[in-house]
């Protein structure tokens, strides 16, 4: 066990008091003893409040039990439930109209619509990744993916690929950037004359989207032009592999791609104490004072990696000015359910965790509003808060924020509040949640998989739940997605706001995701989740197609399209037509993907994995994900849609699939054949002790198998 330190009454294990006395306090103009202070007090005001509201959820969540149990075999009275649901304070009253008063906010979240990267903040690379994925070469991720085709990664350059990825790029351009009386693909000089660009003599379209270049104006080296409010920089360079070959000596096309990332501290890690929460933390302090680095190896090279710097252009007027190079950052912390045994109080209990994040997240955030060009220009820290139930948990959540920022001296509303729509009890009282903290609120994004797993547990008692990839052919599913949007530009957020959709969960299938994500610009979501810089720049084609803030103005022209009825009807199975095989596959690919995830989570401390299905195709599973396949099999197994023999047959089969499928790993060790690791337990556990989990979280089980792992090292 590692040795604590007593800070006011406060125990709190070294690491975390080294890490936030010699690393993140200084520079920030806090004092250690006004730091301690200001946690203690917050831990003393607010733990009573957050116990009461978890004891909230679980009162509610019996009574929701009880009046399905009682209705057992008979028809759904979907008024009753919903006459119900207002009684017991589940359902709120929606109250009248009103607009966010948000103010301060960075153009990239309140003006400018485009892609948003999502990453765990306990790797340094990947926290790096994600900053500098500003801007992607388009030449690169169509040619390095499946975006044009079946990808053979090959050794050696394909010519025949590269010119096929040359040709899609001058489309891209024609579609955005069209030239009169030509077409880029034909063109030989791009040039700079009398403030205009011109190209083989021609002018684009739209002259006001060219805003810059950089080099000589008769022979730019790179050329500016924004389109939508995305930039997109044109290179030259007769020099280049690719530009050497090019008439016009194009090397690349670079699009301004992923805008904003989130640094993750929740779902995608596996934090269980202070020297984690230590790991979590450093990248975000590195992030905010601007000097994180990484260094790693490569095709055999060392490597080391560090932010990007803004880069100059010349505007067409001949000044001189600056285009970001990093994302926006959001920081991620936890939400209100889990202790950590970082820090225990007065009375010898661990801390709400999100009640240390806030307080150093916060913090070390200051070291960003103490530089000019950092991440927010406009002098705020952005906060995503997950998993958070109705109006009156984000109404703590805004309190909790403001008590930090007295504690740090910080001005009022200087913390931006993200609210992920991720639990049912928000979603149904979402514009209320939004009200509860309309001084800070800078986004609101739904989460599909969460909500999922929080549907079939807030209903476990209703009957057995149709398999995963039915669910969301549900009507309520359409109704969630809608009305977030709706609710949001209601509120008034376009303009001042996020409005996001989520994950991409396919990092391999680019082709697939340019088909289908556009729906999401289109839906009048001005930013969605990616899992890689590379899809963030795939993704960034879809905002040069879709004006994203021109379909909100027609959106809020024509008035709400969901209301909550449509959000309350419950994906049950109607009818269970459903084959032993189909049984036992659903079984199986839930277990397998549980099985995946956790045996990475528990032994590896790897918080999101990229994991292959049962039709092996690999998909990015977190904590989320983990929720909806437990519940799901918990649900069959409430309702004796399988049997306890059934799902443990599966489970061992599916251990010995994921044996092979990490078989390559030489720290990996094997779940089969005595099952007997502490990572299927924790798997077998999610799934038989699932129904009785607060609202069918996985923490509390990946935590304890953690830790005992930990203590046993």
């Amino acid at each position: 066990m590692e040795k604590r330190l007593l800070r006011y009454n406060l125990s709190v294990e070294r690491s975390l008091v080294d890490f936030i006395e010699n690393l993140a306090l200084p520079g920030t103009g806090i004092s250690e003893d006004k730091f301690w202070h200001g946690l203690s007090s917050l831990v003393e005001q607010l733990t009573p409040e957050n116990r009461d509201l978890l004891i909230k959820r679980e009162e509610l969540q019996s009574k929701i039990d009880s009046w399905h149990k009682t209705r057992k075999n008979v028809p759904h009275d979907h008024e009753a439930y919903k006459s119900y649901l207002k009684e017991i304070g589940y359902l709120v009253e929606e109250r009248e109209n009103f607009f966010v008063e948000t103010e301060n906010v960075d153009p990239e979240i309140s003006k400018i619509a485009g892609p948003q990267l999502v990453v765990p903040s306990t790797n340094a690379r990947y926290a790096l990744n994600a900053a500098n994925a500003r801007w992607g070469s388009l030449y690169d991720c169509l040619y390095g993916t499946d975006a044009m085709g079946v990808f053979d990664p090959a050794e050696g350059y394909d010519r025949g690929r590269g010119a096929r990825v040359v040709a899609r790029s001058r489309v891209f351009l024609d579609e955005a950037f069209p030239i009169i009386g030509a077409s880029h693909a034909d063109v030989k000089r791009y040039y700079v004359s009398e403030k205009q660009l011109f190209i083989d003599d021609f002018p684009l379209a739209s002259p006001e989207k060219f805003i810059g270049y950089t080099g000589n104006p008769k022979a730019p080296s790179s050329v500016l032009l924004k389109n939508n409010g995305l930039c997109v920089e044109l290179v030259f360079d007769r020099a280049h592999v690719i530009g050497s070959r090019d008439q016009a000596g194009l090397a690349d096309v670079r699009l301004e791609s992923a805008l904003s990332a989130i640094i993750d501290l929740e779902d995608s890690v596996a934090c269980v104490d202070g020297a984690d929460k230590v790991s979590a933390y450093a990248s975000w302090l590195g992030l905010m004072k601007g000097d994180l680095t990484s260094e790693f190896e490569k095709n055999g090279k060392k490597i080391n990696r560090s932010l990007n710097s803004d880069v100059s252009f010349i505007s067409p007027d001949g000044d001189d000015f600056s285009v970001k190079s990093k994302a926006l950052l959001w920081i991620r912390n936890v939400g209100h359910l889990m202790t950590t045994p970082a820090v225990i109080d007065a009375n010898g209990d661990e801390v709400y965790e999100g009640l240390l994040d806030a307080m150093v997240t916060t913090m070390i955030g200051i070291h960003d509003l103490k530089k000019a060009d950092g991440n927010s220009r406009h002098g705020s820290i952005y906060i995503v808060k997950p998993k958070m139930h109705g109006p009156a948990e984000v109404a703590f959540a805004d309190k909790m924020f403001s008590a930090v920022e007295t504690f740090l001296g910080l001005k009022k509303y200087s913390v931006k509040l993200g609210i992920m729509d991720e639990e049912r009890r928000t979603s149904v009282n979402l514009k209320e949640c939004i009200r509860a903290a309309k001084g800070r609120v800078a986004f609101i994004n739904t989460g599909f998989l969460d909500r999922t797993g929080d549907e079939i547990h807030t209903s476990m008692e209703a009957g057995p739940f149709s398999r995963k990839d039915f669910i969301k052919r549900k009507s309520w599913i359409v109704g969630y997605e809608n009305q977030n949007v709706d609710i949001g530009l209601e509120c008034g957020l376009s303009g001042r706001a996020q409005i996001g959709k989520g994950m991409w969960a396919m990092p391999d299938l680019m082709s697939a995701m340019l088909e289908q994500k556009i729906e999401h610009p289109k839906s009048g979501a001005n930013c969605a989740w990616v899992p890689s810089p590379t899809a963030a720049t795939l993704h960034a084609l879809h905002y040069h197609q879709v004006d994203v803030f021109s379909v909100q103005r027609k959106l809020k022209e024509n008035g709400r399209r969901a209301y909550v009825d449509t959000l309350l009807d419950i994906p049950l199975a109607a009818y269970r037509k459903w084959s032993n095989d189909q049984v036992i596959r659903e079984v199986e690919n839930n277990a397998q993907g549980i099985l995946g995830y956790v045996v990475r989570w528990v032994d590896h401390g790897v918080g999101c994995s990229k994991v292959p299905d049962i039709n092996n195709v690999g998909l990015m599973e977190d904590r989320a994900t983990c929720r909806i396949s437990s519940q799901a099999l918990a649900n069959w197994l409430h309702h004796e849609v399988v049997s306890k023999e059934e799902v443990f047959k599966a489970l061992k089969s599916m251990a010995k699939v994921v044996d092979e499928q990490n078989s390559c790993d030489p720290d990996y060790k094997p779940m089969s054949p005595g099952f007997d690791g502490l990572a299927f337990k924790a798997a077998y556990n999610l799934i038989f002790e699932g129904k009785n989990q607060p609202s069918g979280y996985t923490e509390p089980i990946l935590h304890r198998a953690r830790l005992e792992l930990k203590n046993l090292a």
